[in-house]
């Protein structure tokens, strides 16, 4: 009952975050906005380049020992070592609080172990620093759909499209999830 509890405040508070979509608090996302916002045009030809900007954008905390520890995490995750993981990615989180990618990540590892409270607080401070990360977004509609809480996970999804409307994966879901709705309502 209290990880129903859990969960359920961390539903809310992620939800509340990617609705209200406050400025981003991440320096390394500053002046990122034209990048943004030709990746959101599902149109424009060089998405592939401003997408890969604001992911190296995001990757780059400002000091090597953080890069370091994100970069330890991420290969932790890339070997299935999902305790290594979460070690490294705690520590750069404890160390550096304003690094949204460090929590991203450690939501990532979360998830992967099955600890959907503990992932969904991370992707609710992840979108607290940076409300346009798509893959946050994504990871959140990817839990909620797992945990049945359809409705729910179509609105993440549909924000991490609206975002990025170039990921095959985020479409499929939501189509799915659309003809899940639609069948509950006949």
């Amino acid at each position: 009952m209290k990880r129903l509890a859990l969960q359920n405040k961390c539903i809310v508070a992620a939800l509340a975050v990617f609705v209200n979509l406050a400025s981003p608090a991440d320096a390394e996302t500053a002046g990122l906005e034209r990048a943004f916002a030709e990746l959101a045009d599902p149109d424009y030809a060089g998405w592939e380049r401003a997408e890969s900007d604001i992911r190296r954008a995001w990757s780059r905390s400002g000091s090597a020992s953080m890069d370091l520890l994100l970069k330890r995490g991420e290969a932790a995750l890339d070997a299935g070592d999902l305790g290594a993981a979460i070690e490294h990615l705690t520590a750069l989180t404890d160390h550096d609080p304003d690094f949204a990618e460090g929590f991203n990540a450690r939501a990532t590892a979360y998830a992967m172990a099955g600890l959907y409270g503990p992932s969904m607080a991370d992707i609710a401070q992840v979108l607290r620093l940076e409300p346009r990360h798509w893959g946050a977004l994504a990871g959140l509609g990817g839990m909620l759909a797992d945990m049945g809480e359809t409705g729910r996970a179509l609105a993440a999804y549909r924000a991490s499209f609206a975002l990025n409307p170039h990921q095959q994966d985020v479409k499929d879901a939501i189509a799915r999830l659309q003809k899940e709705l639609a069948g509950i309502t006949l």
